[in-house]
């Protein structure tokens, strides 16, 4: 089964975090077929200092 990279930016709750692993777990075991346990996700919380989008840092003010 798959195993599942999720890179996000930091701020999200623990109870976000959790729907979130249940929904992917529930959509891959519903089109993959296989067990739940068997679907490993992994979430990477990385602050808005360390992202950038169109050349700009995302802890930097918006125009």
């Amino acid at each position: 089964m798959p195993t599942y990279h999720v890179e996000m930016m930091e701020g999200r709750t623990i109870e976000q975090k959790k729907k979130l692993v249940e929904a992917i777990t529930r959509v891959s075991v519903e089109i993959l077929g296989g067990q739940p346990d068997s679907v490993d996700i992994i979430i990477t919380d990385i602050k808005r200092e360390n992202w950038a989008t169109g050349g700009k840092l995302w802890s930097e003010p918006k125009d």
